[in-house]
Parts: C-alpha cells; sequence; structure tokens
C-alpha cells in the first residue's frame, strides 16, 4: 500500500450511511464493525501475487480480467450475470435459462450466463459455499443449467445485507467482470428487519436505485418476473396471480428447514443430486459429541 492516508472510523456514521438505520442485530455490522478499531486506513494497493484459500475452490476465484477473457474465448456477444448466495433451485434456473432465451429473441446469438455466488461472509444460517458450490457443480452435472453457456465463478466480496446501497456495488462489480446485463429480483441484497416482523428494505427499492444509480448506465438491468412452485403442473413456473391459489411459495428458510429436518420438497422444486447435497450438509451438522452422525428419520414428502 502507498499514498497512505488515516481516517478516523466514525462507525455510528458509517453504519447510519450503509444500511439506513442502526438498528441493532445487523449481521455484518456486528460481525465486522462494532468491534472494530477507532481507525481506517486506506491507499493505492498494489497486487504482489493473486490470493490463494487451498480450499478446494480456488479454480472457481476468477479475477474479472480472467472472465472477461473466458467470455471472448467463448465468442459471448451478451453476458447477463446471477448473483446468489443460496442453493440453486428450480425457480432460480427458470430465471436464468429465460433470460437467455429472451436475450436470443432480441437478437443475441451467444448469450453467456456468469452464475456468481457470493464468496465472502454471509449469515451463519445460510448455506457455506463449500456446500453451495457442490450444489452448484450437481446444478450443471444434471443440465438444469448448460453447461456450455454457463461460467461459474465466485465472487468474493463478503454480503453486508444493506439492500439498495450493496447492490449497486454488486452491479458495478459486475460490470467490471464484462457484464452487459444484471438480473435483479424482489428486495435484492436484503432481509429481515433485525429487530420488528418486517422486511428491512422496501422489496423494489434495490430496482429503483439500479435504475437510476451513476455509473451503471453500461449495465442493462433486466427485473425478473417472480418464480415458485405450480402444483398444478409440479414444477417451478412464473407466478401467475390469476390462478394464485396454484402456487407455493418455498422461501429460502422453508427450504433449509426442509434439509435440516429430512422432509423433501415437492419433485420439481430442485435436481435430485443438488438436494441431496444439502441433505448432506444439515445432517453433517447433527454431529454428536463423539463425532459420529446423527441421522434424522425420513419423513414423507411434504404434501402440496
Amino acid at each position: 500500500m502507498s499514498s497512505i492516508e488515516i481516517y478516523k472510523h466514525n462507525k455510528e456514521e458509517r453504519i447510519a450511511r450503509t444500511w439506513g438505520t442502526t438498528a441493532p442485530g445487523l449481521p455484518y455490522v456486528e460481525e465486522t464493525i462494532t468491534n472494530s478499531g477507532n481507525w481506517l486506513v486506506g491507499g493505492d494497493l498494489e497486487v504482489l501475487q493473486p490470493i490463494k484459500y487451498h480450499d478446494g475452490l480456488d479454480q472457481y476465484r476468477l479475477s474479472p480480467a480472467q472472465l472477461r477473457k473466458i467470455f471472448e474465448e467463448k465468442q459471448a456477444d451478451a453476458v447477463f450475470a446471477f448473483q446468489l448466495r443460496n442453493p440453486v433451485h428450480n425457480g432460480h434456473a427458470l430465471l436464468m435459462t429465460d433470460t437467455r432465451r429472451r436475450l436470443l429473441e432480441m437478437g443475441y446469438k451467444n448469450p453467456i450466463l456468469l452464475l456468481h455466488p457470493l464468496g465472502g461472509y454471509t449469515k451463519a444460517d445460510d448455506v457455506p459455499l463449500e456446500w453451495r458450490m457442490k450444489q452448484h457443480e450437481k446444478v450443471l452435472e444434471e443440465g438444469v443449467l448448460d453447461p456450455e453457456s454457463t461460467v461459474v465463478a465466485i465472487f468474493p466480496s463478503p454480503m453486508h445485507y444493506a439492500g439498495p446501497t450493496e447492490v449497486q456495488w454488486h452491479a458495478k462489480a459486475r460490470i467490471n467482470a464484462g457484464a452487459d446485463f444484471y438480473i435483479v429480483g424482489r428486495d435484492p441484497a436484503g432481509m429481515g428487519h433485525p429487530t420488528q416482523k418486517r422486511d428491512l428494505y422496501d422489496p423494489d427499492h434495490g430496482k429503483l436505485v439500479l435504475s437510476m444509480a451513476p455509473g451503471l448506465e453500461r449495465l442493462n438491468i433486466l427485473p425478473f418476473r417472480v418464480a415458485a412452485y405450480d402444483k398444478s403442473q409440479g414444477r417451478m413456473a412464473f407466478f401467475d396471480p390469476s390462478r394464485a391459489e396454484d402456487f407455493l411459495f418455498i422461501s429460502g428458510t422453508k427450504m433449509r428447514n426442509f434439509a435440516k429436518t429430512g422432509v423433501n420438497p415437492p419433485e420439481g422444486f430442485m435436481c435430485p443430486g443438488g438436494w441431496q447435497v444439502l441433505v448432506d450438509y444439515y445432517q453433517s451438522l447433527s454431529s454428536n459429541s463423539n463425532g459420529s452422525l446423527t441421522k434424522e428419520q425420513p419423513k414423507e414428502p411434504v404434501a402440496v
């Protein structure tokens, strides 16, 4: 680091400006900011060599320059990015495959998907990166996403859960990685309020901010339609308000609870291999004090 500058760490201002609240219980605040020091150091950074984690996932940690080179080698004429911090279910896959269909209809010949899962800090109840990457591998192996038109790479940023402020960082980082289009859904980078029973941010605020944020003019924002489990068809589909009773919404929390308790999700919710990865992860958490695995009794599939 050169041209070093030192700043007073005004934590209250940083928290208030980033999250729009100073309510207690914000995950990243408690993890990183609250107990950090009172001074911040900045300056110009020179990278001497790439950081290696030696965790079996370094092949996925691709720099923006490496990603742009891959897209060039694949002769991509459009790159669309999808970020997630959860396992990929068939609703996510529907959004991604439908986006590629829309780009083909717009005249692009070879749109490439950048599946860019978040690789830094996440909340304790989120599935760890190692297991999410195993699950993503199964999604590609089983053809839920096309391996030829998909590039999987780890986005190394921590998750702040800072809603409209954070989603601008997410979008601008993908421009640097070569993306032309960015898929944005409901309440991007949001979470439940830490002390009240409501969303911390307005669900549409993130999409609104992206449509007007300086520096994002080169990125095409693609709001996606809501996907849910269509009980009448036995698969994930775009939600149709005219027959709302046919749809079952399976949140990330509900999905995790299914896997924890051994309840199978409805058939067509997630590819079998990907679901087994989640089951294996939650069973690994059921170790007793002797280190042996305590398996739960299998339960009947959930009725839908």
